[in-house]
């Protein structure tokens, strides 16, 4: 930084056009500024201030900037730089003795940098300060997804109403990239984990002369659980992660203020059409997703074992019940609603930098993912109880 370049006219052999004095009377070193603090101009090292302040003895910092004729930003430094070093062995700063401008600047200037170090000492040293810390987190996250799916209720129970405001084809828009635009990826990934399931079962069942029994675990793994769960986490990285990096940019250049400014409700504008998008194009690209992996495990059945296409068919169909085949598709409509509200939540809260945008995209991926499998879990738990 250009304020930061102090010169050192001992080396140079130029005498300073701007003086800073350290006098210490007691346990107080007063710092007298003369002359015209200007970054063209020659200035006192600040690394003799500092060791001046370093002494045992000084306590507190006070200033006299009556002799300053003018200043700039070279002044607001070289006062940072005593502010700093005066926090580094706990003086007392006193920002009374300065003058209204450059107390305001300078109070402006450590605001926020305070705060942080802080929080890292806290965070560093300090065990009930990581405790409190990751406490606060927790209270904080929770409190803004409460927020967020409050918000998101209302906007909901409008759009069952009919008075919620969005644009019927910008929901179209969202339902061709979520479900037609989607079906090239999920279905050469399901393709592949079918042949990979059909693979383990000939090699597996193979041993014991019951190569038939590949379909029912072919059909049975996928239908009730990998084809939702396959789903999911594609989605999460395609269309969740895409959702929430749509919405932190917007938010980044400040366009859903704008929607705010104008009496439009982002949360019915942009969030309910992806969620409603989504959700309804979960349980087809589920089903798309199985049928393909059973096409992608009968192609391996066939190929390395003695089974003909003809029996695997008849054998999936009477392996798969209703049942069966619901318990994966009701999922999916879930796991829909979880991959679209997450990437809509981080990108609505996102920070209005560019890192926010990254961090937010790889938090939706992240929160998508985790959700999912405790969802599946609680599922799996429910259909034991209930003997699905």
């Amino acid at each position: 930084m250009e304020c930061l370049r102090l010169s050192h006219p001992k080396k140079s052999g130029v005498a300073p056009n701007a003086t800073a004095e350290v006098s210490i009377d007691s346990d107080v070193a007063k710092i007298t500024f003369k002359g015209a603090w200007l970054l063209s101009d020659t200035r006192t090292d600040i690394a003799g201030v500092v060791k001046e302040l370093n002494s045992d003895f000084v306590k507190k910092v006070r200033f006299d900037l009556s002799g300053v004729t003018t200043y700039d930003s070279s002044l607001i430094s070289f006062l940072l730089r005593v502010y700093e070093a005066s926090a580094q062995k706990n003086a007392d700063f006193d920002f009374k003795s300065l003058p209204q401008g450059p107390r305001s600047l300078l109070r402006l200037a450590v605001a926020v940098p305070e705060g942080e170090r802080k929080k890292e000492v806290q965070a560093s040293n300090n065990l009930i300060g990581i405790i409190s810390s990751r406490a606060m987190g927790v209270i904080d996250d929770f409190r803004s997804s409460a927020t967020f799916v409050g918000e998101a209720s209302i906007a909901a129970v409008k759009v069952a109403r009919h008075t919620a405001h969005f644009r019927m084809c910008d929901l179209m828009m969202l339902i061709q990239r979520a479900g037609p635009e989607a079906l090239p990826i999920v279905g050469f990934i399901s393709f592949l984990v079918g042949m990979i399931l059909g693979f383990v079962g000939v090699t597996s069942l193979g041993m014991y002369g019951s190569e038939i029994f590949v379909a029912d675990l072919v059909g049975i793994a996928m239908v009730r659980e990998l084809g939702a769960i396959m789903v999911a986490i594609v989605m999460a990285g395609r269309t969740g992660a895409a959702f929430a990096a749509e919405l932190a940019s917007m938010k980044v250049n400040e366009e859903i203020s704008a929607y705010r400014t104008f009496g439009i409700s982002p949360m019915e504008f942009l969030v309910i059409p992806r969620i409603i998008a989504l959700t309804l194009m979960f349980p087809l690209l589920t089903i798309f997703a199985d049928a393909i992996a059973l096409m992608g495990g009968m192609v391996v059945s066939v190929g390395l074992s003695d089974v003909s296409m003809d029996q695997y068919i008849n054998r999936t169909i009477s392996a798969l019940t209703l049942v069966q085949c619901s318990t994966g598709v009701g999922k999916s409509i879930v796991f829909g609603f979880i991959v679209a509200a997450v990437g809509c939540r981080m990108g609505m809260q996102a920070q209005t930098s560019s890192e926010g945008v990254g961090m937010a995209t790889t938090s939706s991926v992240v929160e998508s993912i985790k959700l999912i499998i405790i969802t599946d879990a609680i599922f799996a738990i429910i259909f034991v109880i209930f003997g699905i």
